[in-house]
């Protein structure tokens, strides 16, 4: 015993992380380009009630936001956006989160509307300066009942004017123009197919009035994910495909693929949003890329020519969002031990500099939880991986014999992966005495095709078999308490808490985060980017319509017998409050503990920090209730039915 330390119950602790500083002076970092000398970029900023910044960078001029502070620049085509800006070394365009429309930043700071069509969404932009047009996805809401997305030429002459370049197929994104003006590159792919199941890469000859001719499919299928292509100075293209069972970087030259570095490593992404990035190319020849392996993420770069690869060092186990031109790279860096961080290095001097981090906390080293993987099989030969955090406060130890309770983190997507990289929210729950395991279900991302596929028609099955066996592997290995085990996620996330708290008995309670209760409403009731997503993990509907009731809690809340917290945006399009209420009504009236805390002017995904302080501190109030934790905390109380 170390006579330093206050004995206190796990859950009591009281942390230097206070839930207002998971959201002052925090940042979500998104998009990067590089124009010249210049770095972009967006910062969303949950403290200016989620509103996102475009930022630029120069070693000249320092920082500086050259978006409005009252513009919000965020699209919502595919309803998740993305690509909401586009900046060359001497035009810059933004997409507004208010009425969607493309905007240009003129000379002296002002915004210029281009476009003037209320009904259609803009995303993915690349310029034309040749022709004064410039190449995006338009995404047209004429019809709610009939979306239709297409890829557009705005003319930037001040009329507006808009034609279709391309159109025909469910999704399109990724227009790239070649170095010479002559051709573009674009990706698309169809209903049932996601993009990380099957896209097509296009190739096509761009006419002087900015029409596409004698297209042509020059790689991926229905079952090839092919991603972020990209030229080169020579007209070279690259693009990254799974082809052979993991996503790698290949080469199209002359009508003839090869790929460049065959590695069971992923140097691709599920491509939820558009503006994704994990290479780019220096000079022809010369490609700075990341990969991610089992435990984390290289920073690299690649000799097309010879295929070899030079390691750049850096202190980060989670590298993302890379670009690059000449000398100058710039990324995204996650540690173990610190927020994310926005870099740009210098190649030839080695210089770096930090232009951004996620969070300004600051922490003491001893109070950090450092994540640990663990591997376990819940179906023999089939490992699944997930990243364990034990509690940490230097300033408290647990009475002898007693056992963390632990919180399980159930991810989104559910392609989506965890990686080791510092949380704040995580390091909020470890340091007040609760064990986190952020589970890598199968289906995440990160572990080749054939890991993701093992979720294909098994959604409900295997992600709640691999959830629940984090659990159980930590209890037998004595490191958490078996009777306070919590398991939380968003989204797909929060459909996955909801199934292993009504199909299991490992868990005590849960929270759902904009969670899916009711498949069949899902299937019939969601966006158009993910209305056939089920098809694949779940079963056609309505053919399949069996399936889809047997697996969804809702029909099933005879069998759920553990309190859950509800947490939803009522402005949610991708999961509808009605999810959520539906679940909430049948476990009221069950007299099963429940608790809702819904929010105005949220969406899919929590932005305001109003929000965020809010929705966390009513989940450990919600916690302490059910397991008889005495917070530290003075936390506002909840509303917590039939308990």
């Amino acid at each position: 015993m170390n006579i330093n330390k206050q004995i206190k119950p796990y859950g009591s602790w009281k942390s230097t992380i206070s839930s207002a500083s998971l959201v002052q002076k925090s940042l979500r970092l998104g998009q990067i380009q590089i124009a010249g000398n210049q770095v972009y970029w967006i910062e969303g900023r949950p403290a200016e009630k989620g509103r996102t910044a475009l930022m630029e960078w120069s070693s000249v001029a320092g920082t500086r936001e050259i978006s409005k502070p009252d513009t919000d620049v965020r699209t919502r085509a595919h309803e998740y956006g993305g690509g909401a800006f586009y900046s060359g070394s001497k035009r810059k365009f933004y997409v507004a989160n208010s009425d969607q429309q493309l905007y240009e930043i003129s000379e002296n700071g002002t915004a210029q509307v281009i476009t003037d069509h209320d009904q259609f969404r803009y995303a993915d932009a690349t310029l034309d300066e040749q022709r004064n047009l410039i190449y995006l996805v338009g995404e047209d809401h004429t019809d709610p009942h009939d979306i239709k997305n297409m890829l557009l030429s705005v003319s930037l002459d001040g009329s507006g004017d808009q034609q279709v370049i391309a159109s025909g197929h469910d999704f399109y994104s990724n227009p790239e123009l070649s170095p010479d003006g002559r051709q573009l590159l674009f990706l698309t792919w169809d209903h049932p197919n996601m993009p990380w199941d099957g896209t097509q890469l296009w190739l096509g000859d761009i006419d002087q009035q900015g029409k596409l001719t004698n297209l042509r499919v020059i790689a991926g299928g229905d079952e090839e994910s092919v991603f972020q292509p990209l030229w080169d100075p020579n007209g070279n293209i690259y693009f990254v495909s799974d082809i052979n069972g993991w996503w790698n970087i290949y080469e199209y030259s002359s009508g003839t693929k090869r790929c460049l570095l065959e590695m069971e490593a992923e140097f691709g992404l599920p491509q939820w949003v558009f503006g994704m990035s994990t290479y780019s190319v220096l000079e022809s020849g010369k490609l700075v890329s990341s990969y991610k392996d089992l435990e984390e993420s290289h920073l690299v770069i690649i000799n097309v020519r010879t295929s070899d690869v030079e390691k750049i060092e850096v202190p980060y186990s989670h590298v993302d969002q890379v670009c690059g031109s000449g000398k100058l790279i710039a990324f995204q860096g996650g540690a173990h031990d610190q927020p994310t961080e926005l870099v740009v290095m210098n190649l030839e001097s080695n210089e770096k500099h930090i232009l951004r981090s996620a969070s300004e906390i600051e922490l003491e080293p001893a109070s950090i939880s450092r994540a640990e993987l663990i591997t376990f099989e819940p179906r023999p030969g089939e490992p699944v991986y997930a990243w364990y955090y034990s509690p940490v406060n230097p300033a408290y130890e647990a009475p002898a014999g007693e056992k963390p309770p632990l919180v399980v983190l159930s991810h989104g997507g559910p392609t989506a992966y965890s990686s080791a990289s510092f949380s704040l929210i995580i390091q909020y729950w470890t340091s007040r005495g609760f064990a986190i395991v952020d589970v890598n279900y199968s289906g995440s991302t990160g572990f080749g095709r054939k890991y993701r596929e093992r979720l294909n028609g098994n959604w409900g099955i295997r992600d709640v078999e691999d959830c629940s066996g984090a659990a159980s592997y930590l209890v037998q290995a004595g490191l958490v308490d078996g009777d306070r085990l919590a398991i939380k996620g968003g989204s797909a996330g929060g459909y996955t808490t909801l199934a292993a708290l009504t199909f299991t008995d490992v868990f005590k309670a849960g929270a759902s985060y904009y969670g899916i209760g009711d498949l069949e409403l899902l299937a019939k009731d969601t966006h158009k980017f993910e209305s056939r997503y089920l098809d694949s993990m779940v079963g056609k509907y309505p053919e399949e319509q069996q399936i889809y009731q047997e697996r969804s809690p809702i029909n099933h809340t005879d069998q759920l017998d553990c309190p859950v917290i509800f947490l939803q945006g009522l402005d949610d399009p991708v999961v509808p409050p009605n999810q959520a209420e539906t679940m909430l009504a049948v476990l009221k009236e069950k007299g099963i503990p429940v608790a809702y805390v819904p929010f105005e002017g949220e969406s899919h995904g929590f932005r305001q920090a109003t929000t965020i302080v809010k929705a966390i501190e009513s989940e450990f109030y919600f916690y302490s209730k059910v397991f008889g934790i005495e917070p530290a905390d003075s936390l506002e109380a909840i509303e917590i039915f039939n308990m």
